[in-house]
């Protein structure tokens, strides 16, 4: 009997809304400050995970909670095993947002809140679909496990210790990206631009430094404080630089004492070209003006190597390939005091044909006058699962059987969790169609994308385990 996918899709949505509304309701940023042994990266993060995994417990699945730090929830029995990793936690909150970010709201079709898109909304689609499989008591001969990870948006301490107490799965995917698929993902690796912190030597004197929230999202504000002797004159110059620059600004003057901030529009780190970095915006500003030692380096290496350049092409790293596409680059941190210096996050997604090692040296030789040392963050090399692979075949042809659309392979330069398994891609649940608000204020999430992924993901996973 042939399963009408949608219908059963629909039957659902209301449950569906109530505990997606649940989950996103839970702030499950990673907060290091509140961390325990019985919640590594937060209590936020933990909360989330243990709610994801009451809903299995309600509907009579398998449940495990490894650590606060990852989870699954498990349903039939085989020899292979397929995996479909989540996330609960989120990005932080940031600025520009016209309601409560932790308050859904539904307007218009769409589901306001942070995580509705990445990945909450997605994930409960996902698992809705298994759960669609268990009510439908349709026969399978895998085992499948839904795993939940509650540090994507950061370290992913969450799946270094999943992988480590638990067995991998030796398939799936994630749905943390876009249809029609993601088999390919690029590698992502962070450098840390370090100056020393001597302020002096300038008519001006930065006393502090600030941008951005996370490595992996554009910073859409910054903050500068500054003792100058030419206030006046910056104050004039700034008004006819926000005029002219597609940011937004205010200038503080107290006699000596200057504060500026600015605001970009935050963007994934991913595609940083969709953004406006705020730190750059005001770097380059200040760039124009006389301030010395390290503060000054630390502007003007801002200025001449990061500023509006998301290929590198200054660095000379800007490249290209083939099948994975460009090399991209996101300055995301930046944080200055003569206390503790400057530090510069730099984070890079690139295709096969680059090292994390060529990235080093060469930046290394270009910001050599400088005098920054660098250090390197967590780095991923890059992932690819051929077009010819059974599992991206399926999945692409049920995605063009449920929508009637073109299904292709493509590359991303976000990270999945689908990374993690040799065979593991991630699939949708953002449609060609859909507006990206990812890692921006005002997140959201169509239900009709939301509720055809659930359908994809069903008829997917069941061809995919029966």
């Amino acid at each position: 009997m042939a399963i009408d996918w949608k219908k059963e899709a629909a039957a659902r949505k209301e449950n569906f809304l109530a505990d997606l509304t649940e989950l996103l309701k839970i702030d499950s940023v990673r907060d290091d400050s509140k961390a325990t042994t019985d919640a590594p990266v937060g209590p936020g993060p933990k909360k989330a995970l243990e709610a994801f995994l009451s809903l299995g417990e309600r509907d009579g699945f398998v449940t495990k909670n490894v650590g606060n730090l990852a989870g699954h929830i498990e349903y039939g029995d085989g020899n292979e095993t397929m995996g479909v990793f989540a996330h609960v936690d989120v990005v932080p909150v940031g600025t520009g947002w016209e309601t409560d970010p932790f308050s859904p709201v539904i307007k218009d079709g769409r589901i306001y809140a942070r995580g509705s898109s990445d990945d909450k909304g997605p994930g409960v689609a996902a698992y809705y679909a298994l759960k669609m499989i268990k009510d439908l008591d349709l026969p399978v001969s895998k085992k499948i496990r839904f795993i939940i990870g509650t540090d994507e948006e950061s370290g992913w301490m969450c799946m270094d210790h999943y992988l480590a107490n638990e067995p991998i799965p030796d398939f799936g995917f994630s749905p943390d990206a876009e249809f029609p698929i993601i088999n390919g993902e690029k590698g992502i690796l962070t450098v840390y631009v370090n100056t020393k912190g001597d302020n002096k030597g300038g008519k001006n004197e930065l006393n502090s430094f600030d941008a951005g929230l996370r490595e992996n999202m554009v910073p859409q504000d910054a903050t500068a404080i500054f003792t100058s002797e030419e206030a006046e004159q910056i104050e004039k110059d700034f008004y006819d630089f926000v005029e002219v620059s597609p940011i937004t600004g205010t200038i503080k003057v107290e006699g000596t004492d200057v504060t500026i901030e600015v605001g970009g529009k935050a963007a994934h780190g991913m595609a940083p070209h969709l953004g406006v970095n705020a730190g750059t915006y005001l770097a380059a500003f200040l760039n124009e003006y006389s301030f010395g030692g390290d503060a000054k380096n630390f502007l003007q290496l801002t200025a001449d190597y990061l500023h509006e350049d998301t290929k590198a092409e200054k660095l000379e790293l800007n490249y290209i390939d083939d099948v994975m596409g460009d090399l991209t680059m996101n300055s995301g941190v930046f944080t200055f005091t003569p206390a503790d210096g400057g530090v510069i996050a730099v984070n890079f997604r690139f295709p096969k044909g680059v090292t994390p090692e060529g990235i080093e040296i060469k930046m290394e030789s270009k910001l050599a006058e400088f005098g920054v040392t660098l250090s390197r963050g967590k780095e991923q090399l890059p992932h690819y699962v051929s077009a010819e692979d059974p599992l991206v075949k399926t999945l692409l042809d049920v995605y063009q059987r449920q929508t009637g659309l073109e299904a292709h392979e493509q590359t991303i330069g976000g990270g999945t969790y689908g990374r993690l398994l040799e065979r593991g891609v991630a699939y949708g649940a953002m449609f060609p169609n859909s507006i990206d608000t990812m890692h921006q204020a005002n997140e959201f999430m169509a239900i009709d994308d939301l509720m055809n992924a659930m359908s994809i993901y069903a008829e997917a996973i069941y061809e995919l385990i029966k």
